[in-house]
């Protein structure tokens, strides 16, 4: 009698949570793209002010946007610095002048490429609220506010301008730009996509001087992309180094503001270069900056005399196969031009490095097997550095300190998963913005011993609202590839997981040089579409393979000169292996990506064809010929070096070994991934006799979105997966 009551007290049990199971909604399309339900809360617009005791913030609320000044001890407003509705300026960013008595703030921003943009800006006098706009409205590229509170200087037309405050008077510095020919003052096409810059000019500390890097970009081959939506197409042309051809010809310039004079900065005899970066020093006579060789595999540091414009070489970096400056990018000048700090991955890691002011090493400040992933704070007072790194965990991103001399390193921040840190200018407390698969962000005000001092937003409502949903959690894991090394991935089962069952599997793969997606952190879209797939039975892995960032500069170099082989070799490895799993139909198989996962996912689904019975590749390089200099020659060489590097894997040499089923989606307006590379795949799929479908999106640029878009988008391919998986 008791065995029956305890089994039927069982039961009841287990019908209770499954009911409770059943209750839990599945992720739908329309959460995720129409509905917006997993979007995250953050705090925006936050800037540090010079006392150490307030920071302000950017808010929106109906009335507009207003600058809000935050007490840092006790977390609480103080007040309104800058109000958009009273000013009747419906701006979107703001920045202060030193002394924090004047904003600059921009209005109607009109978006360029993906870090360039033109809008109207305003000077705002803090004590007073009188308004300024400058150059009657027109709108401008880069405003920025000198450090003696008097100008302001900006790019309009490829040329650059300063504008006094006092008078409004402005003066043109360079008379040469031109659409498609000269540009003073601003990044080219390429430099702002694989250097990460825009903005190409900056103030002296003391406001005497300017320094301008010029792109000479005349002999650069146009790109013509067509915009659709008139009687009669309208051609867009601009300029676009692709892999082999020739970049700009850059320069460095300084104008002195008190003599009016340009001198031109000597960055020696060879012209077929790159100029990435200008620093002032803190002396405001002496200018730094970094110059790349064309093959990129020798970095050299000089200085400038602002005066004359001749340099001296302070550092040089070389390497077999290539110096990558997004992992040394983190050069940072001590005060009174006494040496500088940077990053570098000279010994296999990155890690960071002083010097003295000629350029002799000092010491090399942090070691280890593990990454330091970014310099967030230079405490030259108490001579600490604070850095985020992988040391925890390839997986994870941690806030650490240490002493200028290698010694007393700390963690800050000793919770798993991923934290970027946005610190005080007086170094005593910071921003947290932390979260993990499991969490989504959570933004904090610390001091700088990670004494928690007030959250700031904990999304509590979206994990509320997640409550209700039958979310699967990612399954981190590891397996061995061909070649023995072992590779991090992460699995998502469907909520009601039945390992007596077989399961189809979607993989997830970008997989390009440095990159990652397999970390402990909180996801997007994607990640909240792939659990809509695990609600109708996919399991979704992701893989990163060998190539991919945070372990280490040898891992990452496996691929250059032969990008896609390794890579390649790798998902299918991780195909395989899954195959193996007792719960996975390893007939049903499929891998998409997005750019260079597209790349990767074509490339798979034709090379793998035993593996892969599905692939969709939304907006491919399907051939390195036609992607830019910068990126392609970084990991390839030039194709006049190396052909076989950028012919041997790409999918349009594969076309004959495609077998399975293939969805190929490209924007027409896409300006980095151009879709010229759709058009040559699907003709030499065609030439093959090889079916397949295909969508193109008019006028949409690399990140196919806007309006209605993304709905269409992933509605489509999830008709496609659900057709052909």
């Amino acid at each position: 009698m008791n065995t029956i009551k305890s089994t039927l007290l069982i039961i009841s049990i287990l019908w209770s949570g499954l009911a409770l199971a059943q209750q839990k909604k599945k992720v739908s399309l329309e959460d995720v793209f129409k509905s917006n339900n997993f979007s995250q809360k953050s705090v925006n617009g936050i800037n540090w002010m010079k006392d150490g005791q307030f920071y302000s913030s950017l808010q929106r609320g109906l009335s507009g946007p207003k600058v809000v000044k935050i007490n840092v001890a006790t977390g609480e407003e103080a007040g309104v610095l800058i109000d958009g509705g009273a000013l009747g300026i419906n701006f979107s960013s703001y920045a202060f002048n030193p002394d924090e008595t004047k904003a600059l703030v921009a209005s109607d921003v009109e978006s360029i490429y993906r870090r360039s943009s033109k809008g109207i800006f305003h000077v705002i006098d803090l004590q007073s609220g009188n308004t300024q706009k400058l150059m009657n409205g027109e709108k401008i590229m880069y405003a920025t506010l000198s450090p003696d509170n008097e100008k302001v200087a900006f790019v309009k037309d490829n040329n650059l301008y300063i504008a006094e405050l006092a008078n409004g008077q402005v003066t043109q510095i360079t008379t040469d730009g031109k659409w498609n020919h000269i540009i003073n003052g601003a990044a080219d096409w390429v430099y702002e996509e694989e250097f990460s810059m825009s903005k190409a000019f900056d103030w002296s500390p003391d406001g005497s001087k300017i320094a301008f890097i010029r792109f000479d970009e005349s002999e650069v081959p146009e790109f013509n992309m067509q915009t659709w939506g008139k009687l009669y197409p309208e051609d867009y042309r601009f300029k676009y180094p692709k892999a082999g051809e020739k970049n700009a010809e850059v320069s460095i310039h300084i104008y002195d503001l008190n003599s009016k004079n340009t001198v031109a900065v000597n960055s020696g005899s060879e012209k077929d270069i790159y100029l990435p970066r200008i620093y002032w020093t803190g002396d405001n006579n002496t200018l730094a900056f970094l110059k790349l060789n064309r093959l990129q595999n020798q970095l050299d540091l000089f200085y400038a005399n602002a005066q004359t414009g001749e340099t001296n070489l302070i550092l040089t970096e070389k390497s077999e196969t290539y110096v990558d400056l997004n992992y040394n990018d983190d050069l940072r000048f001590l005060e009174g031009n006494k040496g500088f700090i940077r990053t570098s991955e000279q010994d296999g890691f990155k890690h960071i490095y002083h010097h003295d002011k000629q350029g002799k090493l000092i010491r090399q400040i942090t070691k280890g097997n593990w990454e330091v992933s970014r310099l967030v704070g230079l405490d030259e007072k108490s001579k600490k550095i604070y850095y985020i790194s992988t040391e925890v965990s390839p997986l994870e991103r941690n806030l650490y300190v240490i002493n200028m001399d290698g010694k007393g390193k700390k963690i800050l921040t000793p919770e798993k998963g991923t934290f970027t840190i946005n610190m005080s200018k007086d170094f005593k407390y910071y921003i947290a913005n932390f979260s993990n698969t499991s969490s989504p962000l959570k933004v904090t005000l610390n001091e700088s011993s990670g004494k928690l001092v007030k959250v700031l937003e904990d999304n509590q409502e979206l994990k509320a609202k997640i409550g209700n949903f039958a979310i699967s959690p990612k399954e981190f894991f590891s397996f061995n590839t061909v070649d023995g090394t072992s590779l991090n991935a992460y699995m998502i089962k469907p909520a009601d997981f039945d390992e007596s069952k077989k399961y189809p599997v979607l993989m997830y793969v970008y997989g390009g040089p440095g990159s990652q997606n397999v970390t402990n952190s909180w996801g997007g879209t994607r990640d909240f579409w792939h659990q809509h797939l695990a609600s109708e039975g996919y399991i979704v892995v992701c893989v990163d393979n060998r190539g991919t960032g945070a372990r280490g500069r040898d891992f990452k170099h496996l691929t250059y000169a032969n990008l896609g082989k390794i890579e390649t070799e790798d998902q299918i490895a991780g195909a395989k292996f899954l195959g193996t799993l007792p719960f996975v139909d390893k007939s049903r198989i499929g891998i998409w990506g997005w750019s260079y996962g597209g790349y990767m996912s074509s490339l798979a689904l034709m090379v793998g064809n035993d593996v892969f019975k599905a692939a969709i590749a939304v907006a491919p390089v399907t051939t390195w010929r036609y992607y830019d200099t910068i990126y392609t020659e970084r990991y390839l060489q030039t194709p006049q070096l190396n052909a076989a590097g950028y012919d041997d894997n790409s999918p349009i040499t594969h076309v004959n070994k495609l077998k399975g089923n293939l969805l190929l989606i490209h924007g027409t307006g896409d300006d980095n991934v151009h879709f010229q590379n759709a058009v040559d795949l699907v003709d030499a799929l065609i030439k093959a006799d090889k079916q397949f479908e295909t969508m193109y999106y008019p006028n949409r640029n690399h990140s196919i979105s806007g309006g209605n878009t993304s709905w269409h988008l992933y509605s489509m391919m999830t008709d496609f997966i659900k057709r052909k998986l």
